[in-house]
């Protein structure tokens, strides 16, 4: 059993990512190829925004983003502890502050009533990360950043394809911000076969910004408007999600089932899982759970051959390279970080073998 089953998926789509890289290998332009502009144009006009600029990573989506606003040293952005290293490592890259508030206790995800109060008048950002597949509550986090003329950042680098529903309508992960960023990492909903990532936004200053920044900060070739970065998506890896692209409404669909069923099962069971609020879908990025005695529970998951993982099992305000930051107390993300288990997910998880991590699941709970 996988994780998450990219041979699977790989097998169903092997002739369209063969062909595609057979164009990007016969036309020779590995950088800044034709599928570059064209993966664009799709992946913007699928998250219902003008620009997308697609670039080597999700982490290098986040620091660009952070370089077009031009955060500068001392400057605070305030950001989840609950999360991968990368989301508070490209503030500090930049010589600024990570303000860590903390995060629901059914989701994971930002507590966006405890923002405000974490604001101050070096605040430059809000950055909340859509965590395990569902966007945060974007709705009251842009609230409070209207009330202050604060710029937003979405980390969806685990969310891409989920949507938020209110007054105004639905709108896709992505697009819900200022500026919003993703990972095709391999293991992402949405991933190439190596490193990738896109940012988007409906701010044209801002979009040309983050394409200058991308090409070592250059408006023109050898005219470096900015200090930029080496930040492009390679063509190849451009091929690898276009060819993805025609599967992944059906893999968003069967994603939704397998987490449909999950849900059933360890309610039925009174198992404790992440909740997906009212108004928002969950692509499953990860399938959590909270289990008490996570260590003896994942050994005896392990043992039978059922794969598992944890997202995360330290939040960052309490990491060796981040915990001077830590200025205020998270409890909630504190316990998380205790209980947390990641299961199998993907498209591809046969209902034998989700029944098979179920089982396993439960009787390891048993004791």
């Amino acid at each position: 059993m996988h994780f998450i089953d990219l041979k699977s998926q790989y097998t169903a789509l092997k002739t369209d990512i063969h062909a595609r890289m057979q164009t990007v290998l016969d036309h020779g332009q590995y950088i800044m190829g034709p599928e570059v502009a064209e993966l664009e144009a799709a992946l913007a006009a699928r998250v219902g925004v003008p620009h997308c600029i697609t670039v080597a990573s999700g982490t290098e989506a986040l620091l660009i983003s952070l370089m077009a606003l031009d955060l500068q040293p001392g400057d605070e952005v305030v950001t989840t502890p609950f999360t991968f290293a990368a989301t508070a490592e490209v503030i500090v890259l930049l010589g600024g502050v990570p303000v860590f508030v903390d995060v629901e206790a059914d989701t994971g995800l930002i507590d966006a009533q405890q923002i405000e109060a974490a604001l101050t008048p070096r605040t430059r950002a809000i950055l909340p990360v859509s965590l395990y597949g569902q966007v945060a509550d974007m709705d009251a986090i842009q609230a409070v950043a209207d009330r202050h003329g604060l710029p937003v950042i979405e980390d969806a680098a685990q969310s891409f394809g989920a949507s938020l529903r209110n007054a105004h309508g639905t709108r896709l992960s992505g697009g819900l911000s200022t500026l919003g960023c993703t990972s095709f990492f391999p293991s992402k909903p949405l991933g190439c076969y190596g490193d990738g990532g896109a940012i988007f936004t409906a701010d044209a200053a801002l979009a040309q910004a983050c394409r200058e920044i991308r090409v070592h900060g250059q408006s023109a070739r050898y005219t470096h408007t900015r200090v930029g970065v080496g930040g492009r998506m390679d063509t190849l890896q451009c091929a690898v999600v276009l060819a993805k692209l025609g599967r992944f409404d059906w893999e968003l669909a069967r994603r939704a089932e397998v987490g449909a069923r999950y849900d059933a099962a360890f309610d039925a069971a009174g198992v404790e899982r992440m909740r997906t609020r009212p108004g928002r879908t969950s692509v499953h990025g990860q399938y959590t759970v909270q289990v008490p005695a996570r260590d003896a529970v994942q050994a005896a998951l392990t043992a039978q051959g059922v794969p598992t993982a944890v997202h995360y099992p330290r939040p960052m305000n309490q990491q060796p390279a981040y915990a001077r930051h830590a200025t205020q107390p998270t409890p909630v993300a504190d316990a998380l970080a205790e209980r947390v288990l990641s299961l199998p997910m993907s498209a591809d998880l046969s209902e034998a073998d989700q029944d098979r991590v179920i089982a396993t699941l439960l009787k390891a709970l048993r004791g």
